[in-house]
């Protein structure tokens, strides 16, 4: 799009009869800046695999009302092409605590009750795992979740689910986009009254009802009761919410499966969508446990709990073997949960001979050991815990396996088949339980991973950031992985030689020493995968990969190394991790 067409754009919602005055000022305070007109304009913002995310503000490369009509008109359509059953049975809506929320899922549930689609609309704000469940609760079409996770305070976003309760997949994505795309002007958009539709019955009121089915579900998950019942009030947790979504739904399960020691950060309990406690709400981010530290100090916690704020991820800080508390990563925590489930489900007999777990290719190596030593196969599939889903639906609902977990490294976990999407309601309560468990026999979870090293093998990954907003960050973003795509080899880095790489975008594995190139089975995406190889024996080999976010403008590396012990393993990585930042700032 050429300046000239931006500015045809942003003339044209100035002098649209469709945008509101309120929009218009807001326009109107920036005529004379250049660079952000043209950042609002220079495209419609995208819907992708993870539908729409960005910034909220006037203008089409925004978050706003008139985008989010637009966008509710195309999956409405998208619905409907699928019959008068499926518009029937309905799109189900939920939101977070983030500006305009609320506002857009009135928006949404507006536009799909005046395509005649029965619209179940939540009253409060509600977890993206509650939705997915009520999806399937509910039987129906389709959902839509307007949050943006764990993104800054000014962003919101707009996620698409399928009958299953996952977001959508590339290929119904795809679709989706197509109808989308046919709405060029506002006025094909049908909109009509709130409470008109609600007394029609298009638009249809939903709460505990979801709730108390929700909860009962995953109560379901406990694998040792008694221990919980044994423990429960000994076991001091702290936890927060970070303002989001997940203060009434996980105090709730942690207090009725018996866990009745559980304090709660009062400066972030509420919803706030200024967030004005943290730089981010990200529970990946340490700064964002300061005030829950202060606390657990004080009272000499075993746990500490954090939920970002559509409350589909989790993170945890423990007492390390020094008496401080550490903040875990995805990674320690998928392992710990992997091996306890497992662990635990043997003892009782539990274990079904065709289990299986899913991660995802960024995820450790350490959790498909884990498995295999339970004999327990690994299904491995693209970041994006759709994809999770989706093996969930074609091996357990559809074939003869049983699933067992899943997990990202991305603080992200599912244990039932319930929901279809990631829920840190359920895992916060899972992770209480194995706290419980380790300390009955006389244990941290600390110890527990401990163990886990030394019984496998030290493990020690990291992921890196690195944020790149607007247009000249999308361009710096495409030249380094089309710069990296260019060398087949960067040569020996820190005792280690490249193996294969892994071209997700081309499906292709391409063998350094001989050439060889096999295919990929995974669905094609913008991700770049290095195996490496050590010399000489042992645990020697290590891998990193870097791909663009398909939620934020970064741009993301992630290394794993292993090692006879913690320092060897951590030693590994961080000079791993120095030569490929090197590596790549060369170009």
């Amino acid at each position: 799009m050429t300046i000239d067409d931006i500015y045809k754009k942003y003339q044209s919602w100035l002098e649209s009869d469709y945008i509101d005055e309120e929009t218009k000022c807001e326009l109107e305070k920036i005529k004379d800046d250049i660079k952000e007109i043209e950042e609002r304009f220079y495209k419609d913002l995208e819907f992708g695999t993870a539908g729409l995310r960005g910034i909220i503000g006037a203008g089409i490369n925004r978050m706003n009302k008139y985008i989010i009509r637009r966008v509710s008109q195309g999956v409405a359509d998208y619905v409907k092409s699928k019959g008068d059953d499926a518009a029937g049975r309905g799109i189900v809506i939920a939101y977070d605590s983030r500006y305009k929320s609320s506002e857009f899922a009135d928006e949404a549930a507006r536009v799909f009750a005046a395509n005649g689609i029965k619209t179940y609309l939540f009253t409060e704000l509600k977890p993206v795992p509650v939705l997915s469940f009520a999806i399937r609760y509910l039987k129906a079409t389709a959902g839509v979740a307007i949050t943006a996770s764990h993104n800054p305070k000014h962003y919101n976003g707009y996620k698409v689910y399928g009958e299953d309760g996952a977001q959508l997949l590339p290929d119904e994505s795809e679709k989706a986009l197509q109808y989308i795309n046919k709405i060029t002007d506002f006025s094909q958009v049908r909109l009509t009254d709130k409470e008109k539709a609600i007394e029609e019955g298009f638009i249809v009121l939903i709460d505990k009802e979801i709730d108390d089915a929700y909860t009962e579900e995953i109560k379901k998950l406990c694998i040792n009761p008694g221990i919980i019942k044994e423990q429960g009030n000994d076991l001091k947790i702290i936890y927060t919410p970070l303002h989001g979504s997940g203060n009434k739904p996980v105090r709730r399960i942690l207090s009725e499966i018996g866990f009745g020691n559980v304090i709660v950060v009062k400066e972030q309990e509420n919803p706030d969508p200024d967030f004005p406690t943290v730089k981010a709400p990200n529970p990946e981010d340490k700064s964002a446990f300061d005030l829950a530290l202060k606390i657990a100090g004080n009272e000499n916690a075993d746990l500490i709990i954090g939920t970002d704020p559509d409350s589909d991820r989790v993170g945890v800080m423990i007492k390390n073997g020094e008496g401080s508390y550490a903040l875990l990563t995805g990674n320690q925590i998928g392992c710990l949960l992997l091996d306890y489930i497992l662990s635990r489900k043997i003892e009782r007999g539990e274990l079904p001979e065709n289990g299986f777990i899913v991660k995802t290719v960024v995820s450790t190596k350490l959790a498909n050991i884990i498995a295999e030593k339970h004999n327990v196969s690994v299904e491995e599939v693209l970041t994006g815990f759709k994809f999770i889903g989706e093996k969930i639906r074609l091996l357990d609902d559809y074939g003869d396996k049983k699933f067992l977990f899943g997990f990202e490294e991305s603080y992200g976990y599912l244990v039932g088949k319930y929901c279809r999407d990631k829920d840190g309601i359920s895992a916060s309560m899972m992770i209480s339980e194995m706290a419980a468990y380790y300390k009955s026999q006389g244990l941290t979870l600390w110890d527990a991973l401990e163990a886990i090293y030394k019984k496998y093998v030290y493990a020690a990954g990291n992921t890196v950031s690195f944020t790149m907003e607007g247009i000249e960050g999308m361009e710096k973003i495409k030249g380094i992985m089309h710069e990296l795509r260019e060398r087949k080899n960067f040569g020996p880095i820190c005792g280690y030689r490249i193996k294969a790489i892994r071209d997700y975008l081309k499906s292709e594995r391409y063998e350094i020493d001989t050439g060889k190139i096999e295919k990929l089975r995974l669905p094609p995406s913008d991700v770049l995968y290095y195996e490496l190889e050590g010399e000489g024996e042992g645990n020697n080999n290590a891998w990193f990969c870097i791909r663009p976010s398909g939620t934020e403008p970064k741009i993301k590396l992630y290394f794993e190394t292993f090692g006879k012990n913690r320092n060897e393993a951590e030693a590994k990585l961080a000079e791993l991790k120095e030569r490929v930042f090197s590596l790549i700032s060369r170009g």
